[in-house]
């Protein structure tokens, strides 16, 4: 028997190989399926099964290409209605892999087809268990995303309750929890960083497992706090129940190389945005006018899922040299598949090509002391996540999250000057840059972030998070 945890940290998502005696079957894969054909063909395996969970969100799965790269079968649970050809397993239904037995337990409550998938080695015996959103390490999955006329998120997080307690948590403590997200993900609220434990460390440690947890507190704990869901999440759960194009297609329209000149033309027409991936500081003292920036080394997809609403939007790349299918790669896996090419030669050539350039003003943690002693005029924005500012903050900074900027920007006054700050600088970048490509440009970044600013003993710092007494 082989399980392995096929685990992508920038979406925070946990895909699972599993291996018997020639067989395999892979648990909600990611779009680009070579990984899981190299992995099957290394031990000589054939991909019998691609099982999904439930039909994602925050992700466009690989299901349909593995499938016909492979010729498993698609199975989803109870209730998933597809156009496409899949399998809706039943409750209780047994899949052989091997000489291994998976069993399909629906535990609705995330979404309506939610759907554990209970492994079994070859003695019969409760090894591990998948569980999607249902289950997290340290948390369970949102109740809102599939809510609607039919079910409210009450309803969801109720049905929840019953399929934790009826079908996962009478399993033995020894089963090993393999769930589909770890901390950073959206669908849930406080994941652990751990990828994977044992149910009865669970069901010690889990606030959503305790014994004396009534189905009442259960709702309305879980219903407390839901941050908002990028608005990607509903277009990608469109694209995993009717289909999408082939990877190859995004990949090969996405990676064309593009000359400066022809760059600029295609934005002109095409009113194409231009994304530029490299690091922020990099970004900061040179990039193309009315670009935005959104570093590929950080949270990458979730950020433009997040901030980028309309994933039609046609897109031209800015990258760092060999990084450029990697970009493509990581766009498509949230669904957006309308990358137009990248600048050939990258900012150098742009540079050379006589274009105009534009810089965001950023400075060192000391200078910004410096600078907020002599202008104590300018406002300070703070867009960490409002946990974050509870937890720690300048005393007269202003909260602004970046999730919600394109909601709010009502609140910053183009005529007035602003410091901004995130935890480490990446967000804080990103707000400057999507700012600027909308006429703000009197905005100057903290480097470093929080982390700087902490460090540097420069600053008292408040705390508004509520404390037990």
């Amino acid at each position: 028997m082989l399980v392995e945890q096929i685990y992508t940290g920038c979406l925070a998502q946990g895909a699972y190989y599993i291996e018997s005696n020639g067989e395999a079957a892979v648990i909600d894969p990611l779009r680009e399926s070579e990984p899981y054909l190299s992995r099957a063909a290394k031990s000589g395996a054939q991909i019998k099964y691609v099982l999904e969970t439930h039909f994602h969100a925050d992700f466009v799965s690989g299901h349909i290409e593995l499938a016909r790269a492979s010729g498993a079968q698609i199975v989803f649970g109870p209730n998933a209605h597809t156009q496409f050809e899949a399998h809706n397993a039943q409750d209780g239904e047994r899949l052989q892999v091997g000489d291994l037995e998976i069993v399909v337990l629906h535990t609705p409550g995330h979404t309506p087809e939610s759907t554990t998938y209970l492994l079994r080695d070859a003695e019969g015996r409760d090894y591990s268990l998948f569980t999607g959103d249902t289950l997290f390490i340290g948390d369970v999955g949102r109740p809102d995303l599939a809510a609607g006329a039919a079910l409210t998120t009450e309803d969801m997080a109720g049905m929840l309750y019953d399929s934790l307690r009826n079908k996962i948590m009478p399993l033995g403590d020894s089963v090993i929890v393999y769930p589909a997200h770890g901390a950073g993900s959206a669908c849930g609220k406080n994941m652990s960083k751990e990828t994977f434990d044992t149910l009865g460390h669970q069901k010690q440690v889990n606030y959503a497992l305790r014994a004396d947890l009534s189905k009442g507190d259960f709702i309305r704990e879980l219903t407390t706090g839901i941050p908002i869901p990028p608005a990607y999440f509903p277009l990608n759960v469109q694209r995993n129940k009717q289909g999408y194009g082939a990877l190859r297609d995004v990949l090969d329209r996405g990676t064309r190389k593009l000359s400066p000149s022809a760059f600029q033309l295609i934005a002109e027409e095409e009113r194409a945005l231009v994304l530029d991936t490299r690091k922020p500081e990099v970004f900061a003292a040179g990039h193309i006018p009315g670009s935005i920036n959104i570093g590929i080394d950080g949270a990458f997809a979730p950020w433009v899922g997040t901030l980028i609403p309309d994933i039609e939007q046609r897109l031209l790349l800015v990258a760092d040299p060999g990084r450029e299918q990697e970009v493509v790669t990581r766009l498509a896996r949230v669904g957006y598949d309308h990358a137009m090419g990248y600048l050939d030669g990258g900012w150098d050539a742009w540079v050379s090509a006589g274009f105009d350039t534009a810089r965001i003003p950023s400075i060192s943690v000391d200078e910004f002391a410096r600078m907020k002693a002599e202008h104590p005029d300018y406002d300070i924005l703070d867009v960490r996540k409002p946990g974050e500012y509870a937890s720690e903050h300048l005393p007269d900074a202003h909260l602004l999250t970046l999730d919600t900027l394109n909601d709010n920007l009502h609140q910053v006054n183009p005529n007035r000057d602003y410091f901004v700050h995130c935890a480490g600088g990446y967000r804080s970048m990103i707000f400057a840059s999507i700012m600027a490509a909308r006429g703000y440009h009197r905005l100057i970044n903290v480097e470093g972030g929080m982390a700087a600013i902490r460090k540097s003993g420069h600053f008292p710092l408040v705390s508004t998070a509520c404390t037990a007494s």
